[in-house]
């Protein structure tokens, strides 16, 4: 944008009429000096003879003394205008903004804007300050235009930054009303305001605003100040600017508005986040009316025009109000920030969100919270979906995004519980035991600490397979100390958990603090045969310039466990669905494992499992850790994780899951003993009469 020069009419002619006048208060104050004390600015003249001076004076000799009290207050006046020059010069310095020579108005203070993406490019939202496309008035329909100069600022081309009739004007109409019903502030002022200083209302900050108007006139001309500030004046919703408003509630551009849709636009500058259609639209409505009310007043309408108006009103363009995703939206916001520290202006996000499998989630969630899981006490419930990738699929953080924002799917922090147990199996697996390892389910005593299962009694003799289908927690004990809590702890880490992890001796019960994104990461690898991709939500992150700021990089994901592990995992999460803690969550044909979770009184409800295509964790509870009435994960989360994978998996193909076959289980092994004991004698006596037959011949 090109700068005019400095004229009279602006800043500068302040300066020089400050400079002018505190030197005419100087020459005066030297002057009422000298007369005071008898001096005068010449020497004065001596006289030839001095007889002269023995005479009587001559009339109007003495004056000075008999004047010298009207001379003291004259100095006394000077004296003063000197000190209230000076005290308005310091003044003008300590309050005077300090504006760069070469600012860019355009961009001064502009706040960035978060543009988030799904997977397939498609934008679903926008965080943060929204500009839209910068439009000259020249472009705009010359109604919208009239209507922001009859309503915000009449005289706009006739001042010079301050209106002083306008601001006396507004002061007799407010003292009439006894309250604030007309502003003085020009659209210079308006736009100084938004540009560099706080909304206070503040004498210091009217002043600096009047500062800094004088300053904009006295570099920019009167189109170039209207273009600014019909660019990033902020007309609510996060929208800055008469293009982004436009297209925020009327899903068109500004050049395209009707008088209608101009009167409202044209009166949210008074309020913006009050009158916003989108949250006020009777107030809105009322609002445009007075807009067009001033359009009359100033002759920019006819009366029918602006009847026609009123009488059709504006459609308010419906925006994007699903709340569930609310909860991604914060998280991508925050991650972008994270991988793009030092990025200035509007940015666009692209994710790795799946709007289809997004709105299953929800589905699901939202299916399973009904009154009857209230009544269990169970209040909240999140979802987190991986695909074998590790990008993000569905995020669910909370029952609804509008009642709390907090989201549960990632900043808090529960103890898992037995959906902690495939890690001390991985480690037990890693230390020569396998799925058919036998153990006693019996009581036991680790320093005085007697571990219980979640049913009451004992199993008695049992392999791993029904140790961990049926969460048999004394098992799980008797193998982390078999090999070591710090096998398990190391494990745990290695296949995806951040959180802290202490080795005390209730680790192989999930008593640690984690996030649900973390555990269901950790699950990655279970499905993705011993493969551990780093998880994801951010595919790239750019400038509107199409300046890459972030891209992600599929590198070659690290292998945690070997394939022979993984497989055996495998093997012990299938039982968990097929006849153990799990069932409710089975997919009929298509194979799955998981392991459920359940905390001390039911505080806590998980259920985390996976497909060969996707990986989902579910968690159900309460903020305040109040516990539910047996809600356990083989209830509410097992239900909700069923119906969003059966939903999520529509159209995919069915694939196996490597050692996904039932398994034998210890107390059955007499019974089949028996049988393969029968068999064999049959093929005994079978072999016999074929010998005896042949014989006999």
């Amino acid at each position: 944008m090109a700068k005019k020069q400095y004229d009279r009419s602006g800043l500068s002619a302040v300066i020089a009429d400050l400079l002018a006048d505190m030197k005419r208060g100087a020459e005066a104050f030297h002057r009422d000096f000298l007369r005071l004390f008898g001096f005068s600015a010449k020497p004065p003249k001596k006289e030839p003879y001095p007889e002269k001076s023995k005479y009587p004076k001559t009339p109007g000799d003495g004056k000075a003394w008999r004047n010298l009290w009207g001379s003291l207050a004259l100095s006394v006046v000077s004296l003063g205008f000197l000190g209230a020059a000076v005290a308005l010069g310091l003044a003008f310095i300590y309050l005077a903004p300090q504006v760069p020579e070469n600012a860019d108005l355009w961009n001064v203070n502009r706040q960035a804007a978060i543009i988030v993406l799904d997977r397939n490019g498609e934008e679903i939202a926008a965080r943060g300050a929204r500009y839209g496309e910068h439009v000259d008035p020249g472009e705009l329909p010359d109604h919208l235009i009239k209507a922001i100069l009859s309503t915000e600022d009449r005289r706009f081309y006739d001042h010079g930054g301050v209106d002083l009739r306008g601001t006396l004007r507004a002061a007799v109409a407010n003292t009439k009303a006894g309250t604030v019903v007309e502003g003085g502030s020009t659209i210079t002022q308006q736009l100084a305001k938004n540009l560099f200083l706080s909304p206070r209302q503040t004498y210091e900050r009217k002043a600096r605003e009047a500062l800094l108007a004088l300053w904009i006139e006295g570099h920019y001309t009167k189109n170039e100040i209207l273009s600014l500030y019909l660019n990033r004046i902020y007309l609510g919703a996060g929208a800055y600017g008469v293009e982004s408003a436009a297209q925020t509630y009327f899903g068109k551009s500004a050049r395209d508005v009707t008088l209608a849709e101009a009167a409202m636009l044209a009166g949210l500058p008074k309020a913006p986040s009050t009158y916003a259609p989108t949250q006020n639209p009777e107030g809105a409505q009322r609002r445009a009316n007075d807009v067009l009310q001033n359009l009359l007043e100033t002759g920019a309408v006819a009366p029918f025009e602006a009847r026609e108006a009123r009488l059709n009103p504006p459609v308010i363009s419906k925006q994007n109000i699903d709340s569930g995703l609310g909860y991604f939206f914060d998280y991508a916001a925050a991650k972008a920030k994270e991988l793009a520290p030092n990025a200035t202006g509007d940015i666009i996000v692209r994710t790795t969100i799946d709007q289809k499998l997004q709105r299953d989630a929800e589905a699901a969630v939202a299916s399973a919270m009904t009154v009857e899981a209230r009544i269990k006490g169970a209040d909240q419930a999140a979802l987190v979906a991986y695909d074998q990738s590790g990008a993000l699929r569905a995020m669910v953080g909370g029952r609804d995004y509008k009642e709390s924002q907090f989201n549960r799917a990632v900043q808090a922090k529960r103890q898992p519980g037995s959906a902690f147990k495939p890690f001390v199996y991985v480690a037990a697996m890693e230390s020569g035991l396998t799925p058919n390892s036998r153990f006693v389910d019996q009581p036991i005593d680790i320093a005085g600490w007697q571990p219980t299962n979640y049913t009451p009694g004992f199993a008695g003799p049992v392999r791993l397979t029904e140790a961990v289908a049926k969460s048999i927690n004394t098992v799980a004990v008797q193998v982390t100390e078999r090999i070591g809590r710090g096998k398990v702890v190391e494990a745990a880490k290695r296949l995806g958990i951040k959180s802290e992890i202490a080795p005390h001796r209730s680790i192989a019960l999930g008593a640690v603090d984690v996030t649900l994104e973390e555990l269901v990461s950790a699950y990655i690898p279970f499905a993705r045969g011993g493969l551990a991709p780093e998880p994801y939500a951010i595919d790239s992150i750019e400038t509107r310039d199409g300046e890459i700021l972030y891209l992600h990089s599929d590198d070659n994901p690290k292998r945690v466990m070997t394939a022979d592990v993984s497989k055996k995992m495998n093997h012990l999460l299938y039982q968990v669905m097929l006849n153990g803690t799990g069932g409710r969550a089975r997919l009929g044909r298509r194979e799955a494992a998981g392991k459920t979770g359940t905390t001390n009184d039911w505080r806590d409800a998980w259920f985390v499992g996976y497909t060969p295509q996707l990986i989902a964790g579910v968690w159900v509870g309460n903020d305040d850790y109040t516990p539910m009435e047996k809600v356990t994960g083989g209830t509410i989360p097992a239900s909700i994780w069923k119906e969003f994978m059966i939903s999520a998996h529509q159209g995919l193909p069915v694939l196996s899951l490597d050692g996904a076959y039932p398994a034998v289980s210890y107390a059955a092994e007499p019974v089949l003993l028996d049988f393969y004991r029968e068999v064999s004698r049959g093929l005994a006596s079978v072999r016999r009469d074929g010998n005896e037959r042949r014989f006999r011949r």
